[in-house]
């Protein structure tokens, strides 16, 4: 027959080692929980300097930072630059957001006339992956083309605007 004390001894080692292999196993909680997306605005939309020539054109800045011309537009230097415009993503890596351009935008020129800004696609494309973990920041680039008229309906001058965008998370 067992004595207690040996009950006791065995209860008491189980007791232990029931202890160490619950200790020993480190606990998983659940996955961070979603954190807002924050988006700054880093760079504006520039699509340098250029002539609308005898009929007008497009001229197109990708996101990748090429500038190109169709129709009678010519792009010329004259130090003024070319770029996309860039936001500054900053939220959980693994985080899914979507980018939704807005209408259309119209641009005022400083000595009269308009052109039609067309927002172009962002890169990274969509769906955009947060793949920096805060306070670190995701680059989205995002480029467009504009409608521009002849040199009587677009005088020389500085042209400005505003565009939209929507950044929905996931």
């Amino acid at each position: 027959m067992i004595s207690q004390t040996k009950i006791f001894r065995i209860a008491w080692i189980f007791l232990w080692v029931f202890m160490l292999v619950i200790f020993h196993f480190q606990g998983f909680s659940q996955e961070m929980p979603p954190r807002p997306v924050a988006v700054s605005f880093s760079q504006y939309l520039s699509f340098g300097a250029f002539s609308p020539g005898q009929s007008g054109g497009t001229v197109t800045v990708t996101s990748n930072g090429t500038r190109f011309s169709t129709g009678s537009v010519i792009l010329v230097g004259m130090g003024y630059l070319y770029f996309p415009a860039v936001f500054l993503l900053e939220g959980n890596p693994g985080t899914i957001v979507h980018l939704l351009n807005g209408p259309d935008a119209t641009l005022l020129g400083s000595n009269g006339g308009s052109m039609t800004l067309h927002l172009g696609e962002a890169t990274p494309g969509d769906p955009i992956i947060i793949n920096v973990a805060p306070p670190g920041t995701m680059q989205i680039r995002i480029g467009g083309t504009l409608e521009v008229d002849n040199q009587g309906m677009n005088p020389a001058g500085y042209y400005t605007g505003e565009f939209s965008l929507m950044f929905i998370q996931e």
